[in-house]
């Protein structure tokens, strides 16, 4: 047996040396092929150690190093993306192998570093992470080794690289690349909306996530997790339900996305959502778990930035598990509550009613707040938008389209989740009111907000939940001991079952606390303070409205003078006096659309904070809008600090929508300024070779003729030197000094690769042929003229200077 054990494990072996050499020489086809059959044919016990390997070599490492197949690179449009979706598909050969070795007892180890910075600084300092799925699965290091490890099953280890794949620095990939195709497919196969998740090919009763042993509730508000508390599977009726047993894959799966994705937050978010009992364990735990000199600052290393695509995929998340949720059984929405409804509830219909307030609510609220902070003042923010409007709105995403859901469905998810709409709603304000609103993306942003929140009756939702919450704290305690179960412990928006008493200011008070902590200072949407932001949002709106005709006007303007009479010196030319909105593509059309988007959102808003006409009527006449017009030539609103000129909020709300700009001109070298689109790009480069040989040939004589004093000197510095000879400098923010700067006598011959400059040109040499002068004549005739004009402005610029 010992000899037959050695054969096969370097059989295996021989099979993995094989399978790296064939994955730099053979096509993907044929390395899919051999794999299938590798699958078919050798046990578990072989394959367990090729397992690692071949999970690498398809997600990529955990460190970027390795690639992998590039999922997020690949496109329908690849000849290998059929093959990759057969092998990875929830059928196919990949998930055979991980079923196949899920029937045995093996585990694969993670370093706990690549684990998400709220979750890696939990365990290094001995504090159990609130989520289930990394319980009972460390590995703690002997001694003088650092490094923890995590023990996953084959499944968990499948999903746990398949979602780290999105983390991994950093390419980018759209929504029909083959990783978030099968984003898709794994949700759609492990968390249907219809029927039940198919079984696994083998029987397993050793894959279900394991609870651990409950812990003593501390009241509302604490941030205790729930989930360590009241897992839905937890349960003897339930473990004996065979249905049960396949289940956990759903949840696994979902665990792992969350974990993975969302799970990601900064330091001061992390110190914040400690709670009293969380630091008293931790200090407790501390000198069993801990490696040494391990704290908060030490192990915290999250500067997480999401990418769009990151986003997008969440979104995905968000809009699949709403349908999920969504597509519950009717008769469970109805069933009376009861003490053993478990018994009576299929452990699917069970996890579809907890699924997004128990194991995504918090997570997502906090990458989302995060998100909201720091996610550049661009049009990409419009995916995190969007994340978060899909969030608040899960009746969209129902299978009865013209059957809306109840209101008594949607009041109840808004006061569970009433802090998603109203902080989110405020961060928001405070991105709008700073962004370029000229900017028909970022008008749009406004719009689609100001649109979700005028929803029949939301606002008065929201206005509902907020009255709930500031009922005064001695209505609550005498209700607390009733056991309610708070919303993340298993209420959702599709139950109306309640435990003992339905009491709805206990569940939006048990909500806010759980996300924010007993010492937050809520503010309300509807109160005055946000009143005001919002009538500051208003007013800006009706000055980006403005600055989007002023830009307007003056595109027309220019575009009427930009005619072929321009070219005769008729129309103007100069580029650095153009006004522009900040955003080069500002067409007609966009401008149009900031109009719409603009004017619908006052109304929108108007509906929802309850304004009327004569209130807006009133907000807009304190524009002066003939002042801003008058004024939008004037820097912008500034202060004299140590450093100079700086800029004020006001000024800085005047640059962003363009009602005042600074005076930017070009004060380098005339010689060197940048092509001009109506100068031929390759004579600027060659007539600026010539003229800095001569200058170099010949600077010295120039420089003597300039300095002459008689009639000569004045003819020489005519030509050989800018009429505007001294500049003079504009004061830098960082310098309170003036500059002078003297420009040498030189020969310029920019001005010939005008096209203005050519066709005048050709016109004279037609004339000339056209009178019988040949090409010299007319060259002569041309030098002459510009020799008698130079001479000409020379003496009536004497004349003009004696008087």
């Amino acid at each position: 047996a010992a000899v037959s054990s050695v054969l096969s494990l370097c059989s295996v072996l021989l099979h993995q040396a094989n399978l790296k050499a064939d994955s730099t020489t053979k096509p993907l086809l044929q390395r899919c092929q051999d794999l299938v059959r590798i699958i078919d044919e050798y046990p578990a016990k072989e394959l367990h150690l090729i397992f690692p390997w071949l999970v690498e070599s398809v997600f990529g490492s955990l460190d970027g190093i390795i690639a992998g197949w590039n999922l997020r690179l690949l496109h329908a449009r690849s000849s290998d993306y059929n093959i990759v979706m057969n092998f990875l598909n929830p059928n196919g050969p990949m998930m055979k192998l991980v079923y196949k070795l899920q029937a045995e007892e093996y585990k694969y180890e993670i370093p706990v570093n690549y684990l998400p910075g709220p979750v890696k600084a939990c365990i290094q300092q001995g504090v159990l992470p609130d989520c289930p799925l990394f319980h009972n699965k460390l590995q703690f290091p002997l001694s003088g080794l650092l490094t923890v490890n995590l023990a996953l099953n084959p499944f968990e280890f499948f999903m746990f690289n398949f979602a780290y794949c999105l983390i991994t620095p950093k390419v980018s990939f759209s929504t029909d690349s083959a990783y978030f195709v099968l984003v898709d497919t794994y949700l759609q196969y492990f968390l249907p909306t219809e029927g039940s998740v198919p079984p696994s090919p083998f029987s397993d009763s050793r894959g279900s996530v394991t609870a651990p042993s409950p812990r003593p509730s501390t009241g509302y508000g604490v941030h205790s997790p729930s989930l360590l508390k009241h897992h839905i599977f937890h349960q003897p009726s339930v473990n004996a339900d065979p249905a049960a047993q396949e289940i956990w894959r759903s949840e696994t799966l979902l665990q792992m996305f969350v974990e993975i994705w969302l799970h990601h937050y900064s330091l001061e978010m992390y110190q914040k959502l400690q709670s009293p009992q969380v630091k008293v364990r931790e200090q407790k735990m501390r000198p069993l778990f801990s490696p040494p000199c391990s704290g908060t600052l030490h192990t915290y290393q999250e500067p997480f930035t999401p990418t769009e695509e990151h986003v997008l995929v969440v979104r995905l998340l968000v809009k699949h598990l709403h349908a999920f949720s969504n597509s519950l059984k009717p008769e469970q929405l109805t069933s009376s509550p009861s003490a053993h409804s478990h018994t009576h509830t299929s452990p699917l219909e069970e996890f579809k009613r907890v699924v997004v307030q128990r194991f995504v609510q918090q997570k997502l609220y906090l990458f989302l707040q995060h998100c909201f902070s720091h996610w550049p003042l661009d049009a990409s923010f419009r995916a995190v938008l969007e994340t978060w409007l899909s969030y608040v709105q899960p009746w969209r995403y129902t299978r009865e389209k013209t059957n809306p859901q109840p209101d008594q469905n949607r009041t109840s998810f808004v006061q569970e989740n009433l802090l998603i709409y109203t902080k989110l709603f405020q961060v928001f304000l405070n991105r709008a009111i700073r962004t370029d609103l000229v900017n028909a993306k970022n008008a749009l942003m406004v719009f689609r907000v100001s649109k979700v929140f005028a929803q029949l009756n939301l606002a008065e939702m929201i206005q509902k939940g907020e009255q709930l919450f500031l009922e005064p704290e001695h209505v609550l305690h005498h209700r607390q001991p009733r056991g309610y179960l708070t919303p993340s412990q298993g209420g959702s928006y599709l139950s109306s079952r309640q435990r003992v008493v339905t009491d709805m200011v206990f569940r939006v008070k048990s909500h806010v606390y759980a996300l924010e902590g007993q010492d937050c200072q809520y503010k309300q949407m509807f109160g005055t303070e946000l009143r005001g932001a919002v009538m500051k949002l208003i007013q800006i709106i009706a000055q980006a409205r403005q600055t989007a005709k002023r830009i307007s006007d003056h595109s027309s303007e220019v575009a009427s003078n930009s005619s072929f009479l321009s070219w005769f010196g008729l129309g103007s030319s100069d580029l650095n006096n153009t006004f522009t909105s900040g955003e080069p593509d500002e067409s007609g059309e966009c401008l149009r659309k900031t109009h719409e988007f603009l004017d619908k959102a006052l109304e929108n808003l108007c509906q929802i904070f309850k304004l009327n006409q004569g209130q807006l009527t009133q907000l807009m006449s304190n524009l002066d809008s003939s002042q801003d017009d008058g004024n939008c030539k004037q820097l912008p609103d500034c202060i004299h600090g140590e450093n100079g000129l700086m800029l004020t909020d006001l000024g800085r709300r005047q640059i962003i929508n363009g009602l005042r700009r600074f005076d930017i001109q070009y004060q380098g070298d005339p010689e060197l300024q940048p092509i001009r689109s109506y100068e031929n790009a390759l004579l600027v480069r060659l007539l600026y070779r010539i003229s800095s040989l001569v200058n170099e040939r010949f600077g010295e004589q120039m420089n003597a003729l300039c300095s002459r004093p008689d009639f000569l000197g004045r003819l020489g510095r005519h030509y050989l030197t800018d009429p505007k000879s001294t500049i003079k400098l504009r004061q830098s923010p960082m310098s309170q000094r003036t500059l002078e700067r003297k420009r040498h006598p030189r020969l310029s011959l920019r001005g010939l690769a005008s096209y203005r400059t050519m066709v005048l040109l050709l016109l004279f040499y037609m004339v000339g042929a056209f009178l019988s002068f040949g090409p010299g004549s007319s060259t002569l005739l041309i030098v002459a003229g510009g020799f008698l004009y130079g001479l000409m402005m020379t003496l009536i610029g004497e004349k003009l200077k004696t008087h």
